[in-house]
């Protein structure tokens, strides 16, 4: 939760996670700026997809 403005932008992943990695969740998304300028959101996707099996569905 929090106590900032949170708005989500036009394309988003969502995924759930254990209490065991939160800190460095938290961390994630507080550099994520940081993190974007040397991967895209797309490139990180893609991994992200591959790397756990997910299924990419056509946009409507």
């Amino acid at each position: 939760m929090t106590s900032e403005k949170f708005e989500w932008q036009d394309e988003y992943f969502a995924v759930s996670v254990s209490e065991s990695v939160l800190d460095g969740f938290r961390n994630y998304i507080k550099n994520q700026e940081q993190h974007h300028s040397k991967k895209t959101f797309y490139q990180e996707y893609d991994e992200f997809i591959i790397k756990y099996g997910f299924q990419k569905f056509p946009d409507k």
